[in-house]
């Protein structure tokens, strides 16, 4: 029995308090906002990171992609991690892990060690969104999964947020590489306190599932996963409703406002720091109107639909009005935050002890669309380089931007698409969908 495990034991009212629960939830939140701080953080860095390694637009997409080939790489192995050896030991170290990345990121000389360290970010955010998912399956009342599930959005939307604006700001006065040292700092500091306040908690015993007990059960328990075509649906739409935000939240939508809108790199922050806002206030708000509605599809088409148009006018339509500008930004963020139902469901579908890896396997695709659109939209934007530089960077003219985003439309259009083939849950857990 480790220290942990006697802790716990010396201590069991400590794991049925409810205000203990939420000490977990919350720093298992911050790790969530602590991660898309860093997800979104070369969208402010554009100029800085082309300029300092003398890189063109695809090479700084596959630089940002860095980190979704990791998370990618990662997802069913974090997945079945935390359900083998559950969150605390797991977590703590792949907090370290990101802080450990972004100061390599920092110190980088080279594209190279850059793209190392932005790759060890990604397999240690990895396990973010799993980890606060599983804290939350084991600790929360399963008809709360998804109101705390959009709560968690909320603290991570904000971090994204935090990784806008406020980190521009940071980096004017700091410049890029400081200011990455100072979140490799903030990130060795959750660790510690990831591991000495959290305490793991055994889900129920249930008889499908071997995972837990044997090397064999890790297969077992993808089989599982695998042979469910609603995993599949589910994870499709996800990766495709997700993909426009990471995107255009998370490298492209600085520059692009900056330049179609006539707006300084702060204020173009401001205004894409407005879907992450949007998307923290509509998360819980969309969960729990599924919740009182009893429907997860209908929720899902809806909002991605309203998420379509109003990107679609913010790319298309010219001379847009800051106030208008922002109340798009805001629906966009607020619309989207619809996708994240179907995290709700996939753990509907599932046992509670292949609730990660299934969240993993659902957020490899998330990672994959975020890995293939980042460097994608860095080659449509070389294809339409007109020679121009400007302080060392390329510049791209807005119809190049619009040509090149074009795609985060046609993403939104075919996850719309994909809704039609997701099997409604009805808000209920269930084991006897469609196979």
């Amino acid at each position: 029995m480790t220290s942990q495990d006697r802790s716990a034991a010396a201590n069991p009212k400590l794991l049925t308090n409810p205000l203990y629960a939420w000490c977990i939830w919350l720093l298992s939140a911050t790790f969530m906002f602590y991660k898309y701080a860093i997800e979104v953080s070369p969208s402010v860095m554009t100029r800085h990171l082309m300029s300092t390694f003398q890189i063109d637009g695809m090479a700084l997409g596959n630089l940002a992609a860095c980190y979704f080939y990791a998370y990618l790489i990662m997802q069913i192995p974090a997945g079945l991690l935390i359900d083998r050896f559950g969150p605390r030991r797991v977590t703590t170290l792949a907090i370290g892990l990101c802080a450990i990345g972004a100061f390599i990121f920092a110190k980088a000389d080279t594209l190279f060690v850059a793209s190392v360290g932005r790759f060890l970010t990604g397999a240690g955010a990895a396990f973010a969104a799993l980890n606060c998912l599983k804290i939350i399956s084991l600790w929360f009342p399963a008809k709360r999964f998804a109101f705390m599930a959009g709560l968690m959005m909320t603290l991570a939307m904000l971090g994204a947020v935090a990784g806008q604006a406020p980190l521009s700001a940071f980096i004017d006065t700091l410049g890029w590489r400081s200011s990455m040292q100072v979140i490799s700092a903030c990130g060795v500091l959750l660790a510690l306190l990831f591991w000495f306040l959290v305490k793991d908690k055994d889900a129920q015993p249930i008889a499908i599932s071997s995972a837990k007990t044997s090397p064999a059960g890790f297969f077992d328990t993808l089989r599982k996963i695998f042979k469910n075509r609603q995993s599949w649906w589910l994870s499709l739409y996800s990766g495709l409703a997700f993909a426009p935000v990471s995107v255009f939240g998370g490298l492209w939508g600085v520059p692009f406002m900056s330049q179609a809108f006539s707006l300084s790199p702060t204020m173009a922050a401001h205004q894409v720091s407005l879907i992450f806002i949007g998307f923290a206030v509509g998360a819980p708000l969309i969960g729990w109107l599924s919740d009182w509605l009893g429907y997860r599809c209908k929720v899902m088409l809806w909002g991605t639909a309203l998420a379509t148009i109003a990107i679609s006018i913010v790319l298309f339509v010219p001379d847009l009005s800051p106030w208008t500008l922002s109340f798009l930004m805001f629906t966009f963020g607020a619309a989207i935050s619809c996708f994240l139902l179907c995290f709700t469901m996939i753990q509907e579908i599932h046992p509670p002890l292949l609730a990660a890896t299934a969240v993993g396997f659902m957020n490899a695709f998330d990672a994959l669309f975020g890995a293939l659109s980042d460097p994608l939209t860095g080659k449509f934007l070389d294809m339409g380089w007109t020679g121009q530089m400007v302080d060392g960077a390329r510049y791209f003219p807005t119809g190049v931007y619009k040509m090149a985003l074009s795609t985060l439309p046609i993403y939104l259009i075919l996850a719309s698409a994909f809704v039609f083939f997701i099997k409604e849950t009805y808000c209920k857990r269930t084991l006897a969908v469609e196979k």
